[in-house]
């Protein structure tokens, strides 16, 4: 059955919403005025290789079976839809539009999946024992969040790595890394059965005969999604220094020993909470994977070209840490530092 699915952000968004028309739902993508009417006149295009293949392949959204359209904030109506995914980074649903937006939808009780490394406060609810309101200190708006029912927000890990190209239109997206998506199911069955739908679907796209890259992955636990804290930890947090980044190679492996404890020390957090050490992956994999990332993190990028506010992973974990009664030095220097290279940016603007 086809399913009508509202993603707001077009950037990143556009991978999930290019492998969903594939399957043959229809997809609104939530942007600025601008990037809307290119998409409506020209859709989009996601660069991607196939297994097996050494260049890239362009999937354009106006050859698949399903439907994409784009949309303002001010625009989209999300009660027409089967399901939201939120597929911006945390800071960007204080804009007022947004803000708005994020009302309506849970006024509308529309299931929502958020692709953000940040959980969203209603998913964090629904971990057991957890208290929460120590936690609002590491988001930027965390009243946004008051009225979602835990039991209709689930989260979706963003492991496929994706940029748009500079020199390109805001339609191109160009998939570096192309991982799955591994979502948690929702604390309710009739969502649940659209995930297993959508992932089906997702699964049986093939081009030329060829198995198509990033799937959506569908897990009964709530921490699978939580496995990459331990390396924005160990890596993308870490490239912010009180100077000129590094790339993630050069935090992760600067040190190794070093990079090892805080990988392992955020893994124990995520099990005291209430994971299994299968939902997490082994230091040794991950520290494989950062000798090919060689470009500093978008984090990091983003605060070296003078950005007054990102996601703070970084400090959800501090945050979390001292609930559970565990600290670490270099989890609190980091957090000391990004905050201060934060102040920085925002005393220059």
């Amino acid at each position: 059955m086809p399913y009508r699915i509202l993603i707001l952000g077009a950037s990143y968004g556009s991978l999930l919403g290019t492998k969903l028309i594939a399957a043959g739902h229809d997809v609104t993508l939530v942007c600025r005025e601008k990037t809307a009417a290119l998409i409506n006149v020209e859709g989009t295009e996601v660069r991607i290789k196939l297994r097996g293949e050494d260049g890239h392949r362009s999937l354009f959204s106006r050859d698949l079976p399903g439907r994409l359209d784009a949309a303002t904030p001010r625009d989209a109506r999300p009660e027409d839809y089967d399901l939201v995914c939120l597929a911006m980074q945390e800071p960007q649903y204080s804009d007022p539009g947004l803000r708005d937006l994020l009302a309506r939808i849970a006024a509308a009780r529309v299931p929502s999946m958020s692709i953000m490394n940040m959980p969203p406060l209603p998913y964090l609810k629904r971990i057991p024992g957890l208290d929460c309101s120590g936690l609002e200190a590491a988001y930027l708006g965390p009243e946004i969040w008051a009225d979602f029912d835990p039991a209709l927000m689930t989260l979706c890990s963003p492991d496929p790595q994706a940029f748009r190209p500079p020199e390109e239109a805001a339609n191109v997206l160009h998939v570096g890394l192309p991982t799955n998506f591994k979502v948690s199911q929702f604390d309710d069955a009739t969502p649940n059965a659209m995930l297993d739908e959508l992932a089906a679907g997702i699964d049986a796209f093939e081009v030329d005969g060829k198995e198509v890259p990033v799937k959506l992955r569908v897990h009964g636990s709530l921490f699978v999604p939580f496995a990459k804290w331990s390396m924005l930890a160990t890596g993308n947090y870490r490239c912010i220094t009180e100077g000129e980044p590094l790339s993630i190679e050069e935090a992760v492996h600067g040190d190794v020993d070093a990079s090892r404890e805080i990988y392992d020390f955020v893994g124990d957090l995520v099990i005291r909470l209430g994971a299994d050490e299968g939902d997490l992956v082994p230091f040794e994999k991950y520290a494989a994977a950062a000798r090919s990332l060689k470009k500093p993190s978008s984090a990091a990028r983003a605060i070296a070209a003078g950005a007054t506010r990102i996601e703070r992973v970084d400090k959800l974990i501090q945050l979390i840490g001292r609930a559970l009664g565990r600290t670490h030095p270099e989890i609190d220097r980091t957090v000391a530092t990004v905050d201060a290279r934060l102040a920085g940016n925002r005393a220059a603007s």
